[in-house]
């Protein structure tokens, strides 16, 4: 944080690494990360030993696409085998998740696991074994929370820590954009996908905004979804959705897909209120924003980057800086199954039609 020219303190939403950048290779190779992942590692100059896919025709032409990866692996245990490698950036689905991480642990790498770390309950609770094995190894397990460098959003967070709202009392979230293409793909085919996966960051950064505002863990979650009008048949999924959340406060947080909005000025504005003062923001589609407001005037808090690509070098970077400064990441997969816990209760509350689950504090 610096002083600002109003006396608000800027935060800086820029992505932070230790002097060594190097060591990162990347396990699934696929859409995600060509699309996010190595062209953020490529912005950052973060060094990339490598890449490994299970379809070569997956790697084609990556070399050349990015200069910065030094090659492609001819199998998953060569890469792990590899000892110029340090981190693995674990770009596989939730499926098997755990059994990717305890590969890495065992081969004595830290990881950073693509979200969501799981949607299963029986993943959870294997958890602490897997992560008591990374602590006996040494080795650190991060999530790709990237979300939570969004600019807006850690802009947000570095002042809801530095009490710029004092208590935080309620978060509000609404998609003002269209949905991403769903019918006929994959997501489609996960119960509740706008609840369990799509708005996973949303529920993150809200749980992290009610714990650095004095709320509390989350205690209670309820949720619905339906179809819409408007919504095409061989949608599977409903493309309406709110997720409501109660903090051990009192606090609450509500999160609001209306469906697929048409909007000319698309984003996703939020708001969180407080004792002495409100955050309004917006994040995504070159909507990002973020004042503070205390009761008395507003200020615009200067923002750097954005979400893509930046928020996936940060959460990079922050596994890196934690090994380097030997503590616990901001992302680390202790804390992602905390926000995995309130997603999966979501899903337990709607097809509950829709009544209050309560949450383990």
């Amino acid at each position: 944080m610096s002083p600002g020219g109003d006396g608000v303190a800027v935060p800086d939403t820029r992505p932070r690494f230790p002097a060594d950048r190097g060591g990162v290779a990347v396990l699934g190779a696929g859409t995600i990360a060509q699309s996010a992942h190595l062209p953020a590692y490529e912005q950052h100059g973060v060094g990339v030993t490598g890449v490994w896919s299970r379809s070569s025709r997956t790697t084609d032409g990556l070399l050349e696409r990015f200069p910065r990866v030094r090659r492609v692996y001819g199998s998953a245990e060569e890469l792990l085998a590899d000892p110029a490698v340090r981190f693995v950036d674990l770009a596989t689905g939730p499926e098997d998740r755990l059994a990717w991480i305890s590969a890495v642990v065992d081969a004595g790498k830290h990881v950073l696991a693509q979200k969501p770390l799981t949607l299963s309950a029986d993943d959870l609770d294997r958890l602490p074994e897997v992560l008591a094995a990374a602590d006996r190894a040494g080795v650190r397990v991060a999530v790709n929370h990237n979300g939570r460098w969004a600019p807006p959003w850690r802009a947000a967070t570095l002042l809801v820590r530095d009490g710029a709202v004092g208590d935080v009392v309620g978060v509000t979230h609404v998609h003002d954009k269209p949905l991403p293409p769903l019918a006929g793909t994959p997501f489609d085919d996960v119960p509740h996908m706008l609840l369990t996966d799509y708005l996973l960051h949303w529920v993150d950064i809200t749980r992290s905004w009610l714990l650095d505002g004095g709320a509390g863990p989350v205690v209670s979650v309820q949720a619905s979804d339906s179809r819409v009008p408007g919504q095409p048949a061989q949608a599977r999924n409903p493309w309406s959705a709110t997720l409501s959340m109660t903090a051990e406060s009192g606090a609450t947080a509500t999160l609001r897909i209306p469906g697929s909005a048409v909007s000319s000025r698309s984003g996703c504005p939020f708001w969180v209120h407080g004792t002495t003062g409100t955050l309004r923001g917006s994040v995504l589609l070159d909507s990002d924003r973020l004042d503070l407001d205390d009761g008395t005037s507003s200020t615009s808090i200067p923002l750097q980057g954005a979400w893509f690509v930046d928020g996936f070098a940060a959460a990079m970077g922050e596994l890196m800086c934690a090994v380097e400064e030997d503590r616990s990441p901001e992302n680390s997969a202790a804390d992602a199954a905390l926000s995995v816990r309130l997603v999966l209760a979501a899903r337990d509350s709607a097809d509950r039609g829709g009544v209050p689950v309560e949450v383990a504090a």
